[in-house]
């Protein structure tokens, strides 16, 4: 056999790993293989890797696998600018949505996604959906600093122009914060979110969804960079309704990315991942801490009878009471939740009632995803205190009215 002969019959190598040569072609290259150790050897790393192309296995990795990738890359070089572990969350949840829309086709950014919440419902499309968690996150790079992606609100005619001045400074405090105040009234709790996501979304109304996500994603990687140069949490970030430190601002953004990246996934039948129990947890965790503030929110919805508890009248004469949460799940843990506000003095006594709910279904409920009254729940003891948190919990969805 001459070399031209040899490399003919090498060429068919290829095809002959997938099965695609002629069965008169196949025998004489098989003919060819049993003498010729050189081909021999490349056929057996062809047919090797054409066994990987038909694999049953889906494509898609798990969701773990990025943070196992990074856990082993950190472990041997570790980051020049570490992320801190409040910021990790939203690092995360901002990258798993990036994967979705990265994926989406022009069709399907079209479809609609409903995003829930608890005076009703939102139908907007993936590259609106962007734009609501850009406006929000702005309220983050207000706080470090950085440029806010929201154009300015027109100036009233009736009124002179505003002064454009930052509410809140960018700086790290040397010490924890004390307790976070509230922002005074504003016209209303959700005004500046609903109001901010309005003129975001008129301004991005003619762009391509791939320059919204564009958008959006260079945003979250320079709030990733701004966390990692504020490593304490502990700057102050103006949320238009309430002001919560920076690292409880991260993991609430997290959370809502995470609940409005199922919502795109379910609209457009893509499978999502739930958050990494680590990331759960710190979740959690946020909506345990922020629970009594959505209890006295539920109150001043609902007045209460003199005397009934949660009233002045009725601390009077009984002791503050609380509530024994425990959460099942990878974000498993136990907390003692008070029932009559931060100025009602510390709890005595035993909890009045004890309620057991998984980490996720408690975060789904906090984003007005869950109906309070169907969702599965253990409960011990005072039944009206157990349905007054189930109902308090979805005021934690924006718009919030706390």
């Amino acid at each position: 056999m001459n070399e031209e002969q040899h490399d003919a019959l090498r060429s068919l190598l290829g095809a002959w790993s997938l099965g695609a040569c002629p069965p008169c072609e196949s025998a004489e290259l098989e003919r060819h293989l049993r003498g010729c150790a050189e081909c021999t050897e490349e056929a057996a790393r062809l047919r090797d890797a054409a066994g990987w192309l038909s694999l049953d296995e889906p494509l898609d990795q798990p969701g773990s696998l990025r943070q196992q990738v990074l856990d082993w890359c950190l472990a041997r070089r570790p980051a020049e600018l570490p992320v801190p572990a409040w910021g990790m969350p939203y690092t995360a949840e901002t990258a798993k949505l990036d994967a979705l829309l990265r994926d989406l086709g022009p069709e399907e950014w079209q479809e609609v996604a409903e995003l829930p919440w608890h005076g009703g419902a939102e139908l907007l499309r993936p590259a609106e959906v962007l734009g609501r968690l850009t406006a929000v996150d702005g309220f983050l790079a207000l706080a470090l600093g950085l440029p806010d992606p929201v154009p300015a609100a027109a100036p009233s005619a009736s009124a002179p122009a505003p002064v454009v001045e930052r509410r809140v400074p960018p700086q790290e405090a040397a010490a924890p914060a004390p307790r976070v105040p509230r922002v005074p009234p504003q016209g209303g709790p959700s005004t500046a979110v609903t109001a901010r996501t309005a003129r975001l979304l008129a301004d991005q109304a003619g762009l391509p969804p791939q320059s919204v996500r564009a958008r959006w994603r260079q945003q979250t990687h320079d709030l990733v960079r701004g966390a990692a140069l504020a490593p304490q949490g502990s700057t102050p970030v103006d949320l238009g309704f309430a002001v919560l430190p920076l690292r409880d601002a991260f993991v609430d953004r997290a959370l809502e990315c995470f609940v409005h990246g199922e919502d795109v996934a379910r609209a457009v039948a893509y499978p999502y991942d739930p958050p990494a129990p680590q990331h759960l947890r710190q979740m959690v965790e946020l909506v345990v801490r922020l629970l009594p503030r959505a209890l006295t929110g539920l109150r001043a919805a609902r007045p209460q009878p003199a005397g009934a508890p949660g009233t002045a009248g009725a601390t009077a004469v009984r002791e503050p009471r609380r509530l024994r949460l425990v959460v099942d799940g990878p974000a498993a843990g136990e907390w003692l939740v008070p029932l009559d506000g931060e100025q009602a003095g510390p709890p005595g006594g035993e909890p009045v009632a004890s309620m057991v709910l998984d980490g996720l279904e408690l975060c789904q409920l906090a984003a007005a995803h869950r109906d309070p009254d169907r969702l599965p729940v253990g409960e011990h003891g005072d039944r009206a205190a157990v349905r007054e948190v189930l109902h308090a919990l979805p005021l934690l969805s924006r718009p919030r009215a706390l």
